[in-house]
């Protein structure tokens, strides 16, 4: 599975868990309005990390946090 499908499915399961409704993926989408809190993207992103074995957003990584999906998919591409 690519990464970005990885991240297509969990984002999906975890809003899912949470009572969640996620708008459409796409690259444009601000990380903001796809419906996810705060506390589903902490569970996305150790999801992630357990998966990818990467943490692109770690203390020693300078790289700042995404605006948009399409940059949190680049920002694991570019990790892994």
């Amino acid at each position: 599975m690519s990464v970005r499908a990885t991240i297509e499915q969990t984002m999906t399961e975890v809003a899912a868990e949470h009572g969640k409704p996620l708008a459409h993926l796409r690259d444009e989408a601000r990380l903001s309005d796809l419906g996810l809190d705060s506390l589903c993207l902490a569970v996305i992103v150790a999801r992630l990390e357990d998966g990818f074995g990467v943490d692109p957003f770690g203390a020693d990584n300078e790289a700042p946090f995404p605006v948009t999906f399409g940059d949190f998919v680049r920002q694991y591409e570019n990790a892994i």
